[in-house]
């Protein structure tokens, strides 16, 4: 299964002590491979330097591009799908050009997605994503 996962939610499931943690482990196990662009790690390094370091940013993010299970998107066409938070759509672009099976962002913004006909792209909260998979993927 390939996802996306927002900013957001990476925040919330690499702790240890995260009740979501085992989101990140299947993550580490490749049991679920996601998709990241080159503005997606940016992101990624610049909000968990804010939230953390500069130390455990750069830990987290080599670890993410130097993971097999991780697959980088080039992204060549901007979708522009979610116009109240425009800078959501590096995501949204990565799972329509990765392929991706869903988003997991706990962002309201996102929302949207869910009245968009084309190109479809699902997106669940973390307790959907644990409500239908974690029994199976775990």
């Amino acid at each position: 299964m390939k996802v996306v996962i927002d900013t957001n939610v990476l925040i919330a499931i690499i702790s240890k002590n995260s009740p979501s943690r085992w989101i990140f482990d299947l993550i580490i196990s490749g049991k679920i491979q996601i998709c990241v662009s080159t503005d997606i790690l940016l992101e990624y390094k610049e909000i968990l330097q804010l939230k953390t370091n500069i130390l455990i940013a750069e830990n987290i993010v080599n670890f993410i591009v130097s993971n097999p299970f991780i697959e980088q998107i080039d992204i060549f066409y901007k979708f522009n799908l979610i116009e109240k938070d425009r800078t959501d759509n590096k995501f949204v672009d990565c799972a329509i050009s990765g392929n991706a099976e869903y988003i997991i962002s706990n962002d309201k913004h996102f929302q949207v997605l869910k009245t968009v006909g084309f190109p479809k792209v699902r997106v669940l909260t973390v307790i959907e994503f644990e409500d239908k998979f974690k029994d199976e993927l775990v």
